[in-house]
């Protein structure tokens, strides 16, 4: 029997990356999935983001092992589609258990020279779309009764700064205030909420030239490439590895929203490769 057996799990930004990665482990071990992703690009993102052929693919794996999917396409920033998603899921699956609040973006920029509309859409996406899957699922977990997992994705940029970064810093500082306001609130419902602090991780967020010249910036453009950036990723974590793998925070992911965590609410829990210590 799977560790989340007959449970029904919703996780944002499920198209691709940890989210993909979190539908996927969750639906291994039992659940059945309600999954959502904005499926659009954002202007001030530095990458390109998931795709409607995206998100197909994570139905078609998820499906593959046989768990039932409602994936949706909706932007966190809305409450208003983040809820009709939901509310549909649950309408179809039957129940909520578990909430992955994982959709998020970065981008880059001194304090000082960040565009209005680059902090805007970080807080919107990175806090407020957490919050939103948060709102719009508590009413469903209190509904069942039987307590709940809420795990937000904040980042190790949600427990100390980073230059270059203080707008996202800012946003994951904010999930880990809300999670703790969140535990507290829902601690008689039986519904834990915790958090989970990743180090890099070795999706599309990271792998992008926006993000290798953060970590590159003496180099040439041609020359920023994985295999030569990796022992400089390398040197944030004490562990030497240059990241760590989307299962690695899926794993933590799945702990949380099993009943080994029955009792564990209102953490910081840190995938860090060590990083925050060194």
């Amino acid at each position: 029997m799977g560790r989340v057996e007959g449970k029904v799990a919703f996780v944002t930004g499920a198209a691709r990356g940890q989210g993909r990665s979190h539908a996927l482990r969750l639906a291994q071990e039992g659940a059945d999935i309600i999954a959502i992703d904005i499926e659009d690009q954002i202007d001030s993102v530095p990458y390109g983001m998931a795709t409607p052929d995206d998100m197909a693919e994570t139905v078609r794996q998820i499906e593959a092992l046989d768990r039932r999917i409602v994936a949706t396409k909706a932007d966190v920033r809305d409450f208003d589609e983040v809820k009709a998603a939901v509310d549909d899921g649950v309408a179809q699956l039957g129940r909520l258990d578990i909430v992955a609040a994982n959709a998020g973006i970065v981008s880059y920029g001194s304090a000082l020279d960040l565009p209005e509309e680059t902090w805007q859409d970080m807080m919107d996406v990175n806090l407020t779309g957490v919050w939103h899957a948060a709102k719009a699922a508590i009413p469903h977990l209190k509904a069942g009764g039987a307590g709940g997992s809420i795990v937000l994705t904040s980042s190790v940029a949600g427990l100390k700064g980073l230059p270059g970064l203080a707008h996202y810093v800012s946003a994951k500082h904010g999930v880990v205030g809300l999670m703790r306001t969140l535990a507290l609130e829902l601690a008689p419902d039986m519904i834990r909420v915790n958090s989970v602090h990743p180090t890099s991780v070795n999706t599309d967020m990271i792998h992008n030239a926006a993000t290798y010249a953060l970590f590159a910036p003496d180099l040439p453009e041609s020359e920023r490439t994985a295999d030569s950036l990796g022992d400089r990723f390398q040197t944030m974590n004490a562990l030497p590895i240059k990241w760590v793998e989307p299962v690695d925070i899926s794993n933590a992911v799945l702990f949380l929203s099993s009943d080994e965590a029955r009792y564990i609410t209102g953490v910081t829990l840190p995938v860090d490769a060590g990083s925050l210590v060194k």
